[in-house]
Formats: C-alpha cells, sequence, structure tokens
C-alpha cells in the first residue's frame, strides 16, 4: 500500500484535496486539548488524531503536501488564535503547498452579503481586505476574489449582491482585482481567475482580466498565473484555446505564470487529460508550468453516506472511482472485526480497497452507537454513527481519491486509455497526440487551427459541469445534523464525484453542527 502519495505523484498534474473545515476542526482543536476523547480514537492512528493529518510529512497516517482551503469557510481575523484551523495555519511551510479558495462561491449565492459593485461598501469592503489579509498570512497561492458570472441566476446572489448581470459582475471582479494589486504584499502570489458560462463570454472575460498578468503593464503587482473557473474548467475546446492564446500573449511564461488551476474537477479522466496539456506546456513553451485541480468529493461523499470501495481503470471504458453507502448498523458497535474484513464477509460490499487509515480500522470505530446509547444531544439516533465516524470516513476517502488519481495517470502512461481520450470513428486519434501536436507549432493561427478540427473530439469529453456531458444525480437530502444525527441512508451511489447542490449542502450542514 503506498502511504508516501507525495513521493508518488512524478510529473502529474496535481489533485489538490478540498479540505473541509470539519476535518481540519478535528486536527486544530486536538492539539489544544482532548476534543476527541482518548478511549475513542482507533488503535490503528498511531498518532492520535493527528494521524489525520496528510499534511504532516512526520505523523500523518499517509502524505501528501498539496491541498486546497477555501477562506469561505475560514474565520478570516488573522490576528487571533483559532484552534480549529490550526491544520492550516501552523504547517510546515517548508513541506506543504496550499491554494487559497477566495471565497467567490460564497458571494455568488449571497452568503458574503455586501454591494459588490461599490468600492466603498463597508459590508464588502470588510471581506475584500478580509480575504487578502488572510491569503497573504497563510496561502502560498491564491485565487482572486472573483465575482462568479452565474451569480445573476443564484436568486440569493443576486439579492445579496445587487448583481444582476453578467456586465455587473465583471465590473464588481475589476474592483476586488485593483484593490488586491494594489494592497498586496507578495508574500502570497494570486492566480487571476477566468470565468464565463459561454465561449463569447469566457473570451470576453478574459479581454477584460487579462491585462492583471502582465507585467509589462504591471512590473511590480501582476498577479502570477491562471484559474478556470465557469465554462474555462470543464469544455476541452475552450480550455486549448485559452492556453494558446496565453502563450502567445505573452502571458504563460516561465517564472511568471507558472500555475494554472482548474476549480471544481471530479472527473478521472480529466487527471491525465490535465496532465497531457501539463507535459505539452513543459516541453514546447514553460519548463516550470504546473496544473493543479481540486474538488472535494472525498469530504462530500462522507457526508452523504457514501465511501470509496475500489477503482475502476480499464483500456477503452469509463473510469471511475466506485463510491458506495457506507456501513451504518448498530449490530456492529461491540464487533472487533477489522472494518474491510466485516464489510466483505458480511456482504456489504463485493471489493473494498484498504487506505492507511482503514488498515486496523474495527468495524466498531466506525458504528460506535449501540441500541440504546444517546448521541452527543442526549438523544437516541437512527445511526451508528457519531460525528468521528465521519472524519475517519474521511481520512480514508482523502487516501483513496489521490492514489485513484494517481493510479489512473500510472496506468494513463502504460497505455491503458479511457474512452474519453482516443476517438476511433476514422483513423484512432489519442487526445495526448493532439494536445502534443498544438503545443509543437509556433504560430498561433496554426494551433488555433489545429484546437478547431478537433472539435468533434473535444464533445466527446465531458467535463465535471457545464454543457458538455453534465451528469446529474438526485438524491434526497438525508443529513439534518443541527437536530439529530440523522442515519446516512442515500438512494443510490455517487458516480465521479458529482453531486447536487443539496448532497453539497450536506457537508455544510455538517461542519455547522461542530462545537466552537
Amino acid at each position: 500500500m503506498r502511504v508516501n502519495l507525495t513521493n508518488e505523484q512524478k510529473d502529474y498534474a496535481i489533485f489538490l484535496p478540498a479540505l473541509s473545515g470539519f476535518y481540519a476542526t478535528y486536527v486544530g482543536k486536538q492539539r489544544f486539548g482532548e476534543y476527541v476523547p482518548k478511549n475513542r480514537i482507533p488503535t490503528n492512528l498511531s498518532n492520535g488524531v493527528e494521524s489525520l493529518n496528510y499534511l504532516n510529512k512526520d505523523q500523518g497516517q499517509f502524505q501528501y503536501k498539496w491541498t486546497l482551503y477555501s477562506a469561505g469557510h475560514a474565520d478570516l481575523d488573522t490576528t487571533k488564535d483559532v484552534p480549529k484551523e490550526d491544520m492550516v495555519r501552523n504547517r510546515d511551510r517548508e513541506n506543504t503547498w496550499l491554494l487559497g479558495d477566495s471565497g467567490g462561491f460564497q458571494i455568488g449565492k449571497g452568503v458574503w452579503e455586501g454591494d459588490w459593485k461599490d468600492p466603498n461598501c463597508p459590508k464588502a469592503q470588510k471581506k475584500r481586505d478580509g480575504v487578502l489579509r488572510w491569503m497573504d498570512a497563510y496561502m502560498d497561492y491564491g485565487m482572486i476574489l472573483d465575482i462568479p458570472a452565474w451569480v445573476a441566476r443564484s436568486p440569493a446572489g443576486a439579492k445579496a449582491t445587487g448583481i444582476n448581470n453578467y456586465a455587473q459582475a465583471v465590473a464588481a471582479t475589476k474592483i476586488n482585482n485593483d484593490y488586491w494589486m494594489k494592497h498586496r504584499t507578495g508574500a502570497c502570489k494570486f492566480l487571476n481567475v477566468l470565468q464565463g458560462e459561454t465561449h463569447d463570454d469566457a473570451d470576453d472575460w478574459y479581454q477584460q482580466m487579462k491585462h492583471y498578468c502582465d507585467p509589462k503593464k504591471f512590473p511590480e503587482t501582476h498577479f502570477n498565473g491562471w484559474s478556470m473557473g465557469g465554462q474555462n474548467m470543464c469544455d476541452v475546446h475552450l480550455v486549448l484555446r485559452r492556453l494558446v492564446e496565453l502563450r502567445f500573449d505573452g502571458l504563460l511564461e516561465k517564472g511568471v505564470h507558472d500555475v494554472m488551476h482548474f476549480l471544481g474537477t471530479s472527473k478521472l479522466e480529466w487527471a491525465t487529460l490535465l496532465t497531457d496539456i501539463q507535459r505539452a506546456v513543459r516541453k514546447y513553451h514553460n519548463e516550470n508550468f504546473m496544473i493543479t485541480f481540486d474538488c472535494a468529493s472525498p469530504f462530500l461523499a462522507t457526508a452523504n453516506g457514501q465511501v470509496y470501495i475500489q477503482n475502476e481503470i480499464e483500456h477503452n471504458k469509463k473510469w471511475t472511482y466506485r463510491m458506495k453507502p457506507s456501513v451504518d448498523d448498530k449490530k456492529y458497535s461491540k464487533d472487533t472485526r477489522g472494518f474491510r474484513d466485516a464489510v466483505l464477509n458480511d456482504g456489504i460490499f463485493q471489493n473494498f480497497e484498504d487506505s492507511p487509515i482503514s488498515q486496523g480500522l474495527k468495524i466498531s470505530d466506525v458504528c460506535i452507537y449501540a441500541p440504546g446509547d444517546l448521541n452527543k444531544i442526549g438523544k437516541e439516533g437512527k445511526t451508528s454513527w457519531d460525528s468521528f465516524s465521519y472524519a475517519l470516513q474521511m481520512g480514508h476517502n482523502v487516501w483513496s481519491h489521490i492514489n485513484a488519481v494517481q493510479e489512473a495517470n500510472r496506468q494513463y502512461d502504460n497505455r491503458v486509455i479511457p474512452r474519453m481520450l482516443m476517438q476511433e470513428k476514422f483513423d484512432r486519434v489519442y487526445f495526448r497526440d493532439v494536445v502534443d501536436a498544438i503545443f509543437a507549432t509556433d504560430d498561433r493561427d496554426r494551433a488555433l487551427a489545429l484546437v478547431d478540427s478537433h472539435s468533434r473530439f473535444w464533445t466527446e469529453i465531458p467535463g465535471t459541469r457545464g454543457a458538455v456531458g453534465k451528469k446529474t444525480i438526485n438524491a434526497r437530502t438525508f443529513f439534518h445534523i443541527h437536530f439529530e444525527e440523522v442515519s446516512p441512508e442515500p438512494e443510490e451511489e455517487l458516480d465521479s464525484g458529482e453531486f447536487t447542490e443539496d448532497q453539497e449542502h450536506n457537508l455544510d450542514l455538517l461542519e455547522e453542527s461542530q462545537e466552537d
């Protein structure tokens, strides 16, 4: 079993687990007291709760140096101690790399109220400055505070922000960019976020925002790379066109614009697709170029009662990391069998791949409540899980997702190709070969023509979101931990880490349930 996943990374595009505040709280608070009672900590966790900290190269049950953390869920006051965020705030800076998400999603959903079109609005300015200070204090790279182009379609977002159309979102983002460029300290490097829900809007957004990364216009304060949001993150045609334009606009330069991040990217095939792009850019233009991509699937899955059980990576097939509804039964509260042995022997799963977290875990470590036991609010709930049961399974899911991404790249390098990355209608065409040809040419028009000439190929490569290949799974909301711990009973297994808004909200409820 691979434990040091940092060393396994090789030259692949880098997956960033979108670290949940719920998960980080256990690591952080345990450093300041007995947040989790000693008799509740499974014996296989050799360093106690700190074993769940994959950023800790010495004490983590497994090690992985990269992650994403969002300002949208953080305490932005950098002048006070915040134990629940200690996993992030007091990490080993020399041996970890963190990307900060700015909280644009919270603006889009109306959580961060304020007139973001007005640079003098006190509410907006407090967040604008607070996120900047937080990024400079704790992050290696951070995304600028963009206003998502879709905010006008969010009733709560439009009402809370006063932004009612695309043009206003652009104008408000420029206000944030101008402020950050003027007041940044240089401690954190910033990624210019590209939004837009259509090709036309995405092209317009790029034209209006690209100068913020131009060292000729802003020699000392220019932004340091790119983040792909909206249709840019899920539409291969648009991704490749944008990269060609960045290259020939002089905005993908070594030592200046070395990082490109893809927001909310969960499909396993995209882990290899992005590696192909990274390798091509390194080969022909910028040898330092690094692609990162994030998703919260390991945490969202657990909040929806799901556990990763295996990877499915076969030639000319759809690839996925398989999730199933996890075991939740009070009859296991005194069962000392290993978790894997119990779920396989009792027919709960046909297959289950252990992780460094689940290996040695007893099934009673997850199904902790016996019949008649009272939960933390003094009631007998339906579920056998307590809150720490979620954290344990999140740790397993994080390892499983990182390992799946790396295994996909290993198999891809061995010529095991997913169906969506090769086209066989006439001659067999591989995605990696087309991408190599696009970046091999030193002529802009020829490169763009190559991108456009394969447009039919691109339509067969679905992204996580967007008009191309969008998949929606409707499962009922099962979790309402505000009032009681409810048995996680999803109606169906989840595939490829895509979640509905209700399912995403379950993780918010889980985080809100924790005691301060």
